[in-house]
């Protein structure tokens, strides 16, 4: 505890992680809010509004070292009012657009996300010493957690109990509070002495060191993504569907548990056997045919998930030189985002064509997979232990 208090006392970081939260809530239920737009209020079918989630998700991924690179060249304030506007205009419209306007509005949406993850985490490498590191970063997943729990949440309440207009409305307000309070604060993205984007652009820094974090870090989210779906593919067969929340639920506090726990640890572990042993947990899964045994496994694997990717986050902060920082926090975005995209598919066809409980092995095998090439990319580079 004594680390997270040293954390909470530099000047700024408590406000940082609330504004943080805010908006990271709203983004998290994003996807979640469209669908629900274009299920209920559009009467679409669900391939419709998959369609729409996957063309955010294409302009997520390639917006990430996009507006990365542009922090680095003109700073917080002008990226992030920028795409607070953006964000403001889309969700103010979403629930008046039709269907095939909605679709096309969805990249520009996506492209132009508030990037509130990066800039958090290049705040944090700024604001702290390396010894403060690990449990800020630890902070910063288990906020990740957090909002992955609440936010859905929030969205299905509300379009149940209210109506999917006022769901996109609210998302859109609490990505434009995050944004102007982002703005407002504009944290410290470089630490005293360290060089701009136009001093220095630090060489080639895309090494196989770098390509090693992000190789993990998209098979961190495949495997989370298709852990999302294999559980409502399990449940759904056992006739206890209306069990996922629980078990959701389970996972997602033992992953808070598990990141405050390794946070307040001294000593780190490589990210490659982070992600490898929560690949083989996540392939036991496969066993448990009901919901408490799922409970039971997915609790075992949610203690690696914030610690898994509270160290692939420090490993950029490491590895990435400051002048390029946020390009580099970028490029974690887009692998997360591409590994979200490509989990649930790997995930559904092996639900189609073998069985429900193949879902969490194709998960589990797709996170061993990635374990195993960045730990060679890894071991080939000489990376530090906890990469």
């Amino acid at each position: 505890m004594i680390r997270y208090r040293q954390v909470f006392a530099v000047p700024g970081m408590t406000t940082l992680l609330g504004v943080s939260l805010v908006a990271r809530t709203a983004i998290t239920a994003d996807v979640l809010a469209l669908t629900v737009i274009v299920a209920l209020s559009l009467h679409r079918g669900y391939a419709a509004a998959g369609a729409v989630a996957a063309v955010l998700t294409v302009g997520l991924a390639l917006g990430g070292p996009l507006l990365g690179r542009l922090i680095d060249a003109r700073g917080l304030r002008a990226v992030v009012l920028v795409t607070t506007v953006a964000q403001a205009a889309f969700w103010v419209s979403v629930p008046v657009l039709p269907y095939a306007i909605l679709l096309l509005a969805a990249f520009p949406a996506g492209l132009l996300m508030v990037p509130v993850q990066s800039l958090t985490r290049q705040a944090i490498t700024a604001m702290t010493s390396p010894g403060q590191r690990r449990a800020a970063f630890a902070l910063e997943s288990v906020q990740g957690e957090l909002s992955y729990l609440a936010g859905p949440a929030i969205v299905v309440l509300g379009a149940a109990s209210i109506s999917p207009a006022v769901v996109a409305w609210g998302i859109g307000a609490a990505i434009t509070a995050g944004g102007i309070g982002l703005a407002l604060l504009d944290p410290p993205l470089r630490a005293a002495g360290e060089p701009r984007a136009g001093e220095s652009r630090a060489g080639r820094w895309l090494s196989r060191r770098m390509l090693a974090v992000l190789v993990l870090a998209a098979g961190t989210t495949a495997l989370l993504s298709g852990v999302d779906l294999a559980i409502v593919a399990v449940l759904r067969q056992a006739g206890q569907l209306s069990w996922a929340a629980v078990v959701v639920a389970v996972s997602g506090a033992a992953s808070v548990l598990g990141g405050l726990v390794y946070g307040a640890q001294s000593r780190s572990l490589p990210a490659w056997l982070l992600l490898g042993v929560l690949g083989v947990v996540t392939t036991s899964a496969g066993l448990a045919g009901n919901w408490p045994w799922l409970c039971v496994t997915l609790a075992g694997a949610g203690l690696l998930i914030a610690p898994t990717l509270s160290t692939l986050a420090d490993a950029v902060s490491r590895l990435a030189p400051a002048a390029v920082r946020g390009e580099a926090t970028g490029w974690l975005s887009a692998a997360q985002s591409a590994g979200f995209a490509f989990g649930a598919p790997l995930a559904g066809l092996s639900v189609d064509t073998v069985t429900p409980a193949a879902g969490f092995v194709a998960a589990g095998v797709a996170g061993l997979a990635a374990a195993l090439a960045g730990g060679l990319l890894a071991k080939r580079a000489q990376v530090p232990q906890n990469v």
